[in-house]
């Protein structure tokens, strides 16, 4: 789809009216962290219930044969992958970062090579494991960003890793690795497991997996830009790698249940990452919203667009009076910079205190430590840009 050639931003502000008029002075700039839903979503989260009390225990034929496959085709149609059989879900993204943990070498610890800049799911994990020795762990400085590739490629050369961890668009800076075939072609060697983490980057970033999808693993899920909420992640698994996970769910084998017992086989597509029992509820909700997005022809170009011109409105009014934090010299990646993702990270020594000052005047949006971010979606006009902008000279 190309979707470049209409005005932005646009106002689609209408898909989201369940969001938007449950609290009328909220101004949410937080679609980064929490994304608003369009009402098709609410929709489809009742269907769910129905199908469940109208299907009762044959539910899992409509879940696994007839919504998951809609949700597979549509989410490879918009990373440009072949098919969506590559494709598995999850309720989050920590299940796979355990599965992907769990098929290293047996005979020693897994070598994993990451950056400092990776968000909890992993980072958390990961450090712990390797506070007993069970994994032996490198972290590559994410700054400064304009090296990153190089030293991560560098590192693997060095560190001779069984998995590389790193993600499209670093979730406390927003700063995005653009190119994925050339770090993929970096770091690729036989049996290494390359693994990127896209939660910032699917329907945010235009993404074509098409020339890394035989050699990388990608994440994402429903929370953030699909607009479809918590419980609903999944991840391309790429042919030929870790064909065996350690760590299985009894759904890899749930085409193979009424087999003779013979060992644990698995399937040579992406279920074999699959889990256990979950509630389907999230994938009725992502199949509405990316069903609903294919009707409005928006794809992760369009949305990109559309938030870059917020953003671009928002600097500007800035840059002729700033408010706190939110300055130019303060941004973390520069206005001017074209490898970042969908929000803007403003560094500050008194980040915390502002965006509690910023909450009670129900302004939206989150913070890092000294970092605050402010998270533009599809869900925002140039007139809430204006509310924003007016609320914060109110404060100074």
């Amino acid at each position: 789809m190309t979707c470049l050639s209409r005005p932005l931003p646009l106002d689609i502000s209408t898909a989201f009216t369940r969001f938007r008029n449950a609290d009328r002075q909220r101004l949410h700039f937080a679609a980064h962290s929490h994304h608003y839903w369009p009402d098709v979503a609410r929709d489809a989260h009742l269907k769910a219930w129905d199908d469940a009390a109208r299907l009762a225990d044959d539910k899992w034929d409509t879940v696994l044969d007839t919504v998951w496959r809609d949700v597979s085709v549509a989410i490879a149609r918009h990373l440009r992958l072949s098919s969506g059989n590559t494709l598995v879900p999850a309720p989050n993204t920590h299940e796979f970062v355990n599965r992907l943990l769990s098929c290293g070498p047996i005979d020693r610890p897994a070598r994993v090579l990451t950056t400092d800049g990776e968000f909890h799911s992993f980072r958390r994990q990961s450090e712990r494991l390797a506070e007993d020795g069970l994994i032996v762990l490198c972290a590559v400085p994410a700054e400064p960003f304009a090296t990153l590739a190089e030293r991560l490629a560098a590192a693997a050369r060095e560190f001779a890793p069984d998995i590389v961890y790193v993600s499209q668009v670093l979730f406390s800076s927003g700063f995005a690795l653009v190119d994925l075939p050339g770090l993929v072609a970096s770091l690729a060697v036989p049996d290494r497991l390359i693994v990127i983490d896209g939660y910032h980057g699917f329907l945010a970033c235009p993404t074509d997996l098409g020339p890394i999808a035989d050699r990388a693993f990608y994440i994402a899920g429903g929370y953030k830009y699909a607009m479809a909420g918590e419980g609903t992640c999944f991840m391309h698994c790429p042919p030929s790698f870790a064909p065996r996970p350690r760590n299985t769910g009894w759904f890899a084998g749930f085409g193979d249940l009424s087999a003779e017992r013979g060992g644990i086989t698995y399937p040579a597509d992406g279920w074999r990452f699959a889990g256990a029992t979950f509630d389907p509820t999230a994938l009725y909700r992502l199949r509405a919203v990316l069903e609903w997005l294919a009707a409005e022809d928006i794809d992760a170009g369009l949305i990109h667009a559309h938030v870059l011109a917020l953003e671009e409105q928002f600097m500007a009014a800035m840059a002729r009076g700033p408010v706190g934090p939110f300055a130019a010299e303060h941004l973390v990646v520069p206005l001017s910079e074209p490898a970042r993702g969908n929000f803007l990270a403003f560094e500050h020594p008194q980040a915390a205190q502002w965006y509690r000052r910023l909450h009670e005047a129900a302004i939206i949006t989150d913070v890092r430590g000294t970092r605050l971010r402010l998270g533009f979606g599809l869900y925002h006009t140039a007139s809430d840009v204006e509310r924003l902008i007016a609320r914060l000279r109110g404060l100074v």
